[in-house]
């Protein structure tokens, strides 16, 4: 599973990439984590199953989604409170039930 984490500048981004990544592999998921812009979304859409998007982008977040769309991303709104999760177990909680939200139930 790759994770591509929006925001701004990339800086908080980083951040929650981090987390999520590290929370990941506590769990034993071999999942990736990146951060990205929204100015460098086109590009970075590319290497993305789920998107992140800051809580600061959701004026954004339709453009973000029919982009991500087209490349068949999932796209995930970030709480306003996503810079606390210091551990980043509740950001991975986000990413995991968007991913149960998409499949079918008979895959799960």
């Amino acid at each position: 599973m790759r994770i591509l984490v929006v925001c701004g500048a990339g800086a908080s981004s980083t951040f929650v990439a981090q987390r999520v990544r590290r929370a990941a592999l506590g769990r034993g998921l071999e999942y990736s984590a990146s951060a990205g812009t929204a100015h460098s979304l086109p590009t970075d859409l590319d290497a993305a199953d789920i998107v992140l998007v800051g809580p600061h982008l959701a004026g954004e977040l339709d453009g973000i989604r029919s982009a991500a769309a087209t490349r068949g991303a999932a796209v995930v709104l970030l709480p306003d409170d996503v810079f606390a999760d210091i551990t980043g177990t509740r950001t991975l909680d986000l990413v995991e039930e968007a991913l149960r939200v998409r499949q079918p139930a008979d895959t799960i």
